[in-house]
């Protein structure tokens, strides 16, 4: 088949027009989903440092709760077509964590973990749901690369927050957000 004549090439740009429309008319087109969560309660003055330690890990894991559940990955799930936005399902993406200690000036801890997903992180997917919806398969993907995102970005991340807990930045409020980005790759 000929350029003119592919339809998967013909609906790609009918896509990539369509974005460009969108996002020029100010429309925004949301390619992140995020999960937050307070922790309000204190630990014990005599809290060993592997209890705080626990606290902020708790914390990190409700905010992955929240940035996981199927109303914030939803909206990116459903950008995986059969031919969508996501080209032959090839897409990058980073999943951040930012530790927010609100009751003291150490500024906040952030570590990132970038990831990559191809066409056959799909299909393995699809075999495992036994179903060809592009966007339940993408949901399992990106459920899948959000929780090893998260697990790398905080095993970076855990000598600063030891670091934070040496300094007593964590008696007070921490807040924990949880954000994965996803964009096509070119």
């Amino acid at each position: 088949m000929s350029f003119r004549t592919n339809p998967d090439r013909i609906l790609e740009n009918i896509d990539r027009a369509r974005n460009r429309d969108a996002e020029s008319a100010g429309l925004y087109v949301e390619r992140q989903a995020m999960g937050r969560e307070l922790d309000t309660e204190i630990p014990d003055l005599d809290a060993t440092t592997t209890e705080r330690l626990k606290r902020v890990f708790g914390t990190l894991e409700r905010a992955y709760t929240r940035a996981a559940q199927r109303s914030e990955l939803g909206r990116l799930a459903s950008r995986f077509q059969a031919v969508g936005d996501i080209h032959h399902h090839h897409a990058r993406g980073d999943v951040s964590i930012s530790i927010q200690y609100l009751d003291h000036d150490r500024y906040d801890d952030v570590g990132v973990s970038p990831f990559e997903i191809k066409p056959y992180h799909i299909a393995d997917a699809k075999k495992e749901t036994k179903t060809s919806r592009a966007d339940v398969n993408a949901l399992k993907v990106l459920r899948k690369h959000l929780r090893e995102g998260i697990l790398a970005a905080y095993e970076k991340l855990e000598p600063r927050v030891r670091d934070g807990l040496r300094d007593r930045a964590d008696m007070g409020h921490v807040q924990v957000q949880v954000t994965v980005d996803l964009r096509p790759a070119e």
